[in-house]
């Protein structure tokens, strides 16, 4: 039976360190039923995380290669599966649906696959929320660098992108799936940045296009004009960067309706006032994507239990009265994407 096939689906994608929670509803599984065929369905549970030949997973499969091989080409062409080269030999592997199958559906986005995810995705945020080591992080947006002491060398934006050669931009896929539900975003689309190996699967799969060095840091000039936040990888080294804003990243919307949303949201950074050069123009509270700047009868003040340390306020602060201090303890992310994949899985129990 079919419904059996996406059960065990599920599972698999369960299995891996994003997860793949099930809910009352079954949303969850009209999502796989929406995107996977049976027979996508029934190659995709013979996937790792560790690209494999087309070759060994027909024999897992029980398939020809070479029927393996079109099947799994396609599913990488729809961003159901990871598609690596190694000497010049493609490889396939699985890939989780947050980060990941999810944000491949940028450029495919319709209303029915915008509908269901605006009901799951809180599910998968909330167990993603369970586990210390989080996907993604806040970093400061690139102008509030000079303006700040001690910043990290990988908390500094520019430098991250600037030394990568291999570059793609493409669509946010949550202004993708916002708009599909008619709550359109006046901020740019062509945002998100991806990095080495992603970026080629992006500009192979046409979800994206490539960018030299000088073009993806104007891209970086241009989330910061907009008052976008800059969540990339949750790595030293990373894979991709998101340019967010609070009314379409599911992340943002979701932490922005609680009372302490840098209690959630990994930063490194604090904003602080200086009351004295503060001239209330009022900009930093137009500007603040989470409700933690606000007037009282002292003055601008900033809430540090709803700052998660972007620096959008500082970059068009007139009198530059605000500045990013360092939490503490700083939190150091793993060197690398599969180093912070390992991590979950480990504080999933999955190890």
């Amino acid at each position: 039976m079919n419904e059996d096939i996406y059960l065990n689906l599920r599972e698999h994608l369960d299995s891996l360190p994003g997860g793949y929670p099930t809910t009352e509803s079954g949303v969850e599984l009209r999502i796989l039923e929406k995107l996977f065929t049976a027979e996508d369905a029934r190659i995709a549970v013979c996937l790792s995380r560790e690209p494999d030949s087309p070759a060994a997973i027909a024999l897992r499969r029980g398939v020809p290669e070479s029927e393996a091989a079109e099947q799994l080409e396609s599913m990488a062409r729809r961003g159901l599966i990871l598609r690596a080269r190694n000497e010049g030999e493609v490889l396939y592997g699985a890939v989780q649906f947050l980060v990941g199958i999810y944000e491949h559906q940028a450029v495919s986005m319709d209303r029915e696959l915008a509908e269901l995810a605006q009901e799951y995705l809180f599910y998968i945020g909330v167990a993603q929320g369970q586990h210390e080591t989080e996907q993604m992080r806040i970093i400061p947006v690139a102008s509030t660098i000079d303006a700040t002491s001690d910043i990290a060398t990988y908390d500094q934006i520019r430098e991250l992108v600037g030394e990568k050669q291999m570059i793609s931009v493409s669509p946010c896929v949550c202004r993708k799936q916002q708009g599909a539900l008619g709550n359109e975003c006046e901020r740019p689309w062509e945002s998100c940045m991806q990095f080495g190996e992603m970026a080629e699967y992006y500009i192979e799969n046409g979800w994206g296009r490539r960018l030299s060095p000088e073009e993806a840091l104007r891209t970086l000039d241009l989330a910061e004009e907009q008052g976008l936040v800059l969540m990339p990888d949750n790595a030293q080294d990373i894979e991709f960067v998101c340019s967010c804003c609070s009314c379409c990243c599911g992340w943002l919307r979701g932490y922005k309706m609680l009372p302490t949303p840098a209690e959630f949201l990994r930063s490194n950074y604090c904003a602080v006032k200086d009351l004295e050069n503060c001239t209330a123009c009022l900009t930093c509270i137009e500007r603040c994507p989470m409700d933690a700047v606000i007037e009282s009868e002292q003055g601008i003040e900033i809430d540090p239990a709803r700052c998660i340390g972007c620096g959008v306020c500082l970059s068009t602060c007139p009198e530059e009265a605000i500045t990013l201090a360092p939490k503490e303890p700083t939190v150091t992310p793993p060197a690398t994407s599969e180093e912070k994949l390992d991590r979950i899985t480990a504080e999933r129990g999955l190890a």
